[in-house]
């Protein structure tokens, strides 16, 4: 028996982060509750900034880029998640500006060929002092651009 190689996902740009679906994410009918979408692209986001040094651990006043809020969040449901599992969200940056940044989203089959929502969310960069919108640093930059959509 010859072992097969693990299937490309299914994106050219951006990172796919796997995620898992369980018991308690659905709803009534059995699909996943719509307000659990936006809470896994969240904790995908939170865990691809983390693998690059940038989070929050209780101090808003250390947190530095990770002190942001969100200014918008778009969502559209293509397709009814009916079962737990494992699943992905893809991630990207659409823009990165100087105190802001939008970034794409799509949640999607665990290698990235269907689709179940995508959607777009704004974030601004904030002052924990003052609340006010801040620069984001050089190393966040970096790493921003890395995570731009080809012709963004």
């Amino acid at each position: 028996m010859t072992a097969q190689a693990p299937i490309a996902p299914a994106v050219s740009y951006g990172r796919l982060i796997p995620v898992t679906v369980h018991f308690d994410d659905l709803d009534a009918l059995g699909l996943l509750h719509n307000a659990r979408y936006p809470l896994m692209v969240e904790r995908a986001w939170a865990e691809l900034w983390q693998e690059h040094g940038f989070g929050f651990e209780g101090d808003w006043a250390a947190a530095e880029d990770a002190c942001n809020a969100v200014r918008e969040l778009r969502i559209g449901y293509e397709a009814p998640v009916t079962r737990t599992g494992l699943y992905a969200v893809h991630l990207w940056l659409e823009r990165l500006g100087t105190t802001g940044l939008t970034y794409g989203f799509r949640f999607c089959s665990a290698d990235g060929t269907q689709t179940y929502a995508q959607g777009t969310r704004v974030l601004v960069r904030l002052d924990a002092a003052t609340l006010r919108p801040a620069p984001w640093s050089e190393p966040f930059r970096a790493v921003g651009r890395e995570l731009l959509r080809p012709g963004s």
